[in-house]
C-alpha cells in the first residue's frame, strides 16, 4: 500500500537526522561551554568592563563578517563549510583548554567566586580569551548561516517546521538543561576540564557533518548575473531584497532591538547571578536550564497561543513578557523567583520563534536565502554587541557615579524593561496577523508549493523551541543568544 503523499513529503531522512546528531553533540558541549567561559572570566577579573567586553568581541562579526558570510555561504557547499568551521573550533578551543591548564595554579577554586572575592586580572588568560572570543564569533557566524540555509536542501518545504523544531529542541534541552549542569560538574574538578571537552565535542560533531550524502552548493541559474560579478555586488543584492520586504525589514529592526536590550542585562550577569542572587557553579547552571524547562512548555503551548491570539498579537506579548520577568528579575535577590523568570522570558522566545523563523525559511528564494537570512541576521545579532557594551558601560557608570554595586548590577534590568516597552510601540502597526499571513501565503506561492499543505502548521509547530537570542536564560556562548 502506498503512502499518502504528504506523508513521503514529511519524512526528514537520514541526513536530516545526521545533522541533527551533528548539532546534538556540539550544543551539549555548547552548554557545557555556557557555564564555563563566564565562570572563568569572573575568576580572572571582576571589572565589568572587561567581562563585557569578551561577549563584545564574539558577538562582534555579527555586526562586521555577517554581510560576506553571506555571500561565501551562497557560494560554497554549505555542509563543507559547517564542516571546516567545527574543525577550526575543535583546535580553538583545544589552545583555550591549554592556557587555562597551564595557569591553574593561579586561578581561585570555582566555590570562591561567589559573593564576590577581589581578583587581580590574568592578563595571559584573558587575552586568550578575548582572542578566542573573536575566532569563535567569527565561526559562529558562518556555521549558523550555514546550518539555517542548509534545511530547505534537505528537507521539504512542508517538513521545515517539524525540522526546525526537532533541531531547536534537542538545542535547547542541550543548551540549557543537559550541557549547564554538567559544565559546572567539570569545572568542579577543574577549571581546564569543561573547555577539553568543549573541544572534544566540536571534534565529534565535525565528524558526524562527514557522514551526511550529497553536495550542498547553491544553484545559482536564478542569481543576477550583475550581481554575480563580485562580492558587494552580492551583497548589495541581498540587501536590498530585504529592505525592500514589507515585512522583514521592521520584523529584522525589531528582532535587533530586542537582542540588544537582551544583551544589555546579560552583558554583566554572571556578576549579577554571584554578588546579588549569590549562586555557586552549579546552581548558575540551574538557572540557565530555566531556558529549556520554558523552551519545552512553549513548544507545546506557544502554537496554541498563536492560533487562537493571532500571529500578531502573539507577538505583542512576547514585549509585555519580557519588560514584567526584567523587573522582576532585576528587584530579587532569590535566585528560584529568577530560574521562574527566566522560564516565562524562553516560553515567550518560543512564541516569537515559531512565528517567525520558519516564515523566513518561507518566504526567502533559495538563491538569496544565505545572503538574506544574513542581512536579517546583521540587524538581529549586530545588535548584541552594541547592547553589551552598554550593559558594561551601564554598571561602571553607576559605580562611577555613587551607586552601590547592587545597584549597579540591578539598572540593566531596569533600562531593558523600559525599553521593551517602548519597543512594543514600534512593533504594534508594523507585525500584524493580516502582514504576516499574508507574506507567509505569497512566499509558499512563489516557490511553487501548495498551500494547502503548510497552511495547518500548529500540530508541527508544537516541536518548534527559541533559536534566537531572546530566549534562554543566558545568550549563546556565555550565553545565547537568545
Amino acid at each position: 500500500m502506498t503512502a499518502p503523499k504528504d506523508k513521503i513529503k514529511t519524512r526528514l531522512g537520514a541526513n536530516y537526522w545526521k545533522l541533527w546528531s551533528s548539532s546534538v553533540v556540539s550544543n551539549l558541549g555548547d552548554g557545557v561551554a555556557m557555564v564555563a567561559y563566564p565562570w572563568l572570566a569572573s575568576g580572572i577579573t571582576r571589572n565589568p568592563i572587561l567581562i563585557a567586553m569578551i561577549a563584545v568581541v564574539q558577538k562582534l562579526p555579527w555586526l562586521l563578517f555577517t554581510l560576506p558570510a553571506g555571500v561565501i555561504t551562497d557560494r560554497v557547499d554549505r555542509r563543507k563549510l559547517m564542516l571546516s568551521m567545527n574543525v577550526f573550533r575543535t583546535f580553538v578551543t583545544v589552545i583555550v583548554a591549554a592556557v587555562v591548564f597551564s595557569q591553574s595554579s593561579t586561578l581561585p577554586a570555582p566555590n570562591e567566586i561567589v559573593g564576590g572575592i577581589d581578583v587581580t586580572t590574568n592578563w595571559l588568560v584573558y587575552t586568550t580569551l578575548l582572542v578566542a572570543a573573536l575566532l569563535f564569533g567569527m565561526a559562529e557566524v558562518l556555521y549558523d548561516n550555514a546550518a539555517q540555509t542548509i534545511l530547505p536542501a534537505i528537507v521539504e518545504p512542508e517538513g521545515l517546521e517539524r525540522a526546525n523544531g526537532n533541531l531547536w529542541g534537542a538545542e535547547m534541552v542541550m543548551n540549557s538543561f543537559i550541557g549547564p549542569p554538567l559544565g559546572s560538574v567539570l569545572i568542579g574538578v577543574a577549571f581546564a576540564l569543561p573547555f577539553f571537552f568543549d573541544a572534544g565535542s566540536f571534534a565529534v560533531s565535525a565528524a558526524l557533518l562527514l557522514l551526511v550524502a550529497g553536495s550542498f552548493g547553491v544553484d545559482r541559474s536564478a542569481a543576477d548575473p550583475e550581481a554575480a560579478r563580485d562580492w558587494w555586488a552580492e551583497i548589495k543584492e541581498g540587501v536590498a531584497w530585504l529592505w525592500h520586504h514589507p515585512l522583514l525589514r521592521p520584523m529584522a529592526i525589531i528582532l535587533g532591538l530586542l537582542n540588544a536590550f537582551n544583551a544589555l542585562v546579560f552583558a554583566t550577569f554572571v556578576l549579577f547571578a554571584q554578588e546579588v542572587l549569590g549562586v555557586s557553579a552549579f546552581v548558575f547552571a540551574i538557572i540557565g536550564a530555566a531556558g529549556a524547562v520554558g523552551g519545552v512548555l512553549g513548544s507545546v503551548l506557544a502554537p496554541r497561543i498563536s492560533k487562537r491570539l493571532g500571529s500578531g498579537p502573539s507577538l505583542y506579548t512576547t514585549f509585555v513578557a519580557m519588560a514584567g520577568t526584567s523587573l522582576a528579575i532585576g528587584f530579587t535577590t532569590n535566585w528560584i523567583l529568577a530560574f521562574v523568570m527566566f522560564a516565562v522570558s524562553s516560553f515567550f522566545g518560543v512564541l516569537w520563534n515559531v512565528i517567525t523563523v520558519s516564515l523566513r525559511q518561507t518566504i526567502i528564494p533559495d538563491h538569496l536565502l544565505g545572503r538574506v537570512n544574513s542581512v536579517y541576521r546583521f540587524f538581529a545579532w549586530g545588535m548584541m554587541p552594541v547592547g553589551i557594551v552598554l550593559g558594561g558601560l551601564l554598571v561602571s557608570g553607576v559605580e562611577a557615579a555613587g551607586g552601590s554595586r547592587h545597584l549597579a548590577l540591578q539598572v540593566p534590568w531596569f533600562v531593558s524593561a523600559v525599553g521593551y516597552l517602548l519597543l512594543l510601540a514600534y512593533a504594534a502597526p508594523r507585525l500584524t496577523t493580516h502582514k504576516i499571513e499574508t507574506a507567509r501565503a505569497k512566499g509558499i506561492a512563489d516557490k511553487g508549493g501548495s498551500g494547502a499543505e503548510s497552511t495547518d502548521t500548529a500540530e508541527i509547530e508544537q516541536e518548534a523551541v527559541a533559536e534566537t537570542g531572546i530566549a534562554g536564560a543566558v545568550p549563546p556562548e556565555m550565553d545565547e543568544d537568545r
